[in-house]
């Protein structure tokens, strides 16, 4: 459930808002989304309670979308592991340019052949 693409995204941003919102606002708050990924996400999270999706009858429909508790749950998590990525982003970088150094270890280095 959690491991899809566009999950942790639409939780953080679900949870971060004051109020539901509707299918169009999240797409704008999600950069590179497509219409197809982000309704198959939101079907998704409903299904698993984590999503409750409200449909107002007007003309056009008027649908929003709001955390469930187990989503309000779900969203701080991810809110704590983005706070914690944007923290530890430094260190991440360093350790991605460490590793960009080291000979491919699929390959070995030369010493190792």
């Amino acid at each position: 459930m959690l491991a899809n693409k566009w999950v942790l995204y639409l939780l953080s941003i679900l949870e971060g808002s004051a109020r539901p919102l509707r299918f169009t606002e999240i797409r704008c708050r999600i950069d590179g989304i497509t219409q197809k990924s982000l309704t198959q996400a939101l079907r998704n999270l409903e299904r698993d309670g984590l999503v409750s999706r409200t449909v107002y009858p007007a003309i056009p429909p008027h649908v929003e979308y709001a955390l469930t508790d187990l989503g309000l749950e779900a969203g701080r998590l991810t809110t704590q592991i983005a706070e914690w990525s944007r923290a530890n982003a430094p260190r991440i970088v360093a350790a991605r340019d460490h590793h960009a150094q080291k000979p491919s270890a699929a390959f070995g280095s030369p010493e190792q052949r």
